[in-house]
């Protein structure tokens, strides 16, 4: 599914995010889905949430 759009992400949701960080080299990290970031309906870089284990970052994959 494609990260760009909100109604595809539910909390909850098993994920591949890019954080700020990693934003050159494009390092994912995986996690699960605790808070959405980002009010916009959709966003061209891809959603911003907060996983469970606190990382903060825009998605890339939706598994």
């Amino acid at each position: 599914m494609e990260g760009t759009l909100r109604h595809h992400v539910k909390s909850g949701s098993n994920v591949a995010i890019v954080r700020k960080q990693d934003q050159l080299t494009q390092t994912l990290t995986h996690g699960i889905v605790k808070d959405i970031l980002t009010n916009a309906t959709r966003h061209p870089h891809g959603i911003k949430v907060r996983l469970t284990n606190g990382s903060v970052g825009r998605i890339k994959k939706i598994y």
